[in-house]
């Protein structure tokens, strides 16, 4: 049984899955960054619909990241909590390999991107079986961005990055995947694959990866 937190952007997300497979899932899209006031009310609710108790769950997993500073810091926080006061292990996934299996598709590639703000946005390239082919950065999107990828099979862009890419990028093989955001749904079977291999976090030093330092802004107000 693993509880996945997903907080990377404005969908505050938790899941309970067993052996990989969902079980009960807890998300809000619209309500903006308060994943302060929510995170902590849904965890409480998707362990009583599962009808277990903190105790019996087996891990704890998080969206690492690339996404929203604060986000991530909330939804990373409160995971390191419960792996350390439960005495669990954590499990850290990709924001963006989560998102890329929202697409099932039988070729070409998916590019899950996250809006950077302006014209920049993360994203990472996957083959149709989730495997990475190009690995995550932060880019500005120009009018031949993922040219070597279209100019071959069929590209499927997913993300909030999308609505802005759309307006770049006109080939004929780009699929445009609207208003889709990383779910704590598609964490599950990444989570427990990592978990038959021992492959946790060290709950004291683990970050997010933001792939981007912090900079902050003077209000305008």
């Amino acid at each position: 049984m693993i509880l996945s937190i997903e907080t990377a952007t404005t969908n505050c997300s938790v899941a309970l899955s067993k052996e990989g497979e969902t079980i009960a899932l807890i998300e809000d899209y619209d309500k903006g960054y308060s994943h302060a006031e929510r995170l902590h009310a849904y965890i409480d609710q998707i362990l009583s619909e599962g009808n277990i108790d903190k105790s019996q769950l087996d891990a704890i997993a998080v969206s690492k990241g690339p996404g929203s500073y604060t986000g991530l810091r909330i939804g990373v926080s409160t995971a390191k909590g419960l792996a350390y006061a439960l005495e669990k292990p954590l499990i850290s996934v990709s924001t963006l390999e989560s998102l890329s299996r929202q697409v099932n598709i039988e070729g070409g590639y998916i590019i899950p991107m996250l809006d950077a703000r302006r014209m920049e946005v993360y994203s990472a390239v996957f083959n149709a079986d989730f495997s990475l082919a190009r690995d995550i950065k932060a880019e500005v999107l120009e009018e031949n961005s993922f040219q070597e990828y279209l100019e071959k099979e069929k590209v499927y862009f997913i993300g909030n990055g999308v609505e802005k890419t759309k307006t770049i990028i006109t080939h004929p093989n780009a699929v445009f995947i609207d208003a889709k955001l990383p779910s704590a749904n598609e964490m599950g079977s990444i989570a427990y694959k990592k978990y038959k291999v021992n492959n946790f976090e060290d709950v004291a030093y683990f970050e997010p990866y933001y792939l981007k330092d912090f900079v902050a802004i003077k209000s305008k107000k």
